[in-house]
């Protein structure tokens, strides 16, 4: 069943000239977009000064100052991403690379041959990600959503399933190549690729990603390992969900991360580390 506006059922079809006169009086309300930068581009001058936002549950508030919004591209409608183009907001959608869950929109597209293990925490099936022409597609659509709705960077998230139980034997080899391949599936559709944790391949990935995103390397003693990125120029955006701003922030900062600290949900709540 196709659902309309108001969330109702459509039942049929517009005639053909009502449904132009709605289309036409449509497009005159829409308000004209600058385009975003495609792909977002992160000067090296910037790299720890960006203040950044990344929520994934609940309403998404539109008033936080901040220059970079990490966002989920299914909930995140055209409108908010036109609101926060307005303001020069740089947007980065977030879509799972290495992963599906029963509830993603296009979860039928991955044949059964290629899902994995089930994550308890999650509930998201690890890929196969040997099997590149089956997942090409169904990602390469993933990323063409981001960029209709005016994304200009992409965060890979679960690219690291080599080093979990994926229930496939991968080596570290197979996902170097897997995540290459979706850094440059990402720059063909014009999205800059961010990379999601995966600390044990950040030093042969870096030259492949234009950004880092990371959690709690603070409180897990590892942020020495993302000064790849660092050394090159590249922002590294990194979040703390336990502890005061002073128990994190001299570490996360000296390091030239972009830091904030955040609750587990992704909510709208941040406090920012002070800027160097």
């Amino acid at each position: 069943m196709r659902i309309g506006l108001g969330g109702r059922p459509v039942r049929g079809v517009l005639p053909a000239a009502l449904a132009l006169t709605v289309l036409v009086s449509l497009a005159a309300c829409r308000p004209d977009l600058t385009p975003p930068g495609a792909p977002t581009s992160w000067p090296a001058a910037s790299a720890r000064l960006w203040r950044w936002q990344w929520q994934l549950d609940g309403a998404l508030d539109l008033t936080v100052e901040a220059d970079v919004f990490v966002l989920d591209p299914v909930a995140t409608t055209s409108a908010q991403t036109g609101e926060l183009r307005a303001l020069d907001r740089r947007l980065v959608c977030q879509v799972h690379v290495g992963s599906v869950h029963p509830q993603d929109p296009d979860a039928t597209r991955f044949p059964p041959q290629v899902r994995g293990a089930t994550a308890a925490r999650t509930g998201r099936s690890w890929l196969d990600v040997r099997r590149w022409e089956a997942l090409r597609p169904v990602l390469a659509d993933r990323f063409r959503l981001c960029r209709g709705k005016g994304f200009g960077a992409v965060l890979l998230a679960d690219a690291d399933g080599y080093a979990r139980s994926p229930g496939f034997p991968l080596e570290f080899d197979d996902q170097l190549q897997f995540n290459r391949r979706v850094a440059g599936l990402a720059r063909s559709l014009d999205l800059s690729p961010g990379l999601l944790g995966n600390l044990g391949q950040v030093a042969a990935l870096e030259p492949d990603f234009d950004f880092a995103v990371d959690e709690e390397c603070v409180r897990l003693k590892r942020c020495a390992k993302l000064l790849p990125f660092v050394d090159a120029g590249k922002p590294v955006f990194h979040v703390e969900y336990a502890g005061t701003l002073t128990d994190f922030c001299v570490t996360s900062v000296g390091y030239g991360f972009a830091s904030i600290r955040k609750n587990r949900t992704l909510d709208a709540w941040r406090l920012p580390c002070p800027a160097p």
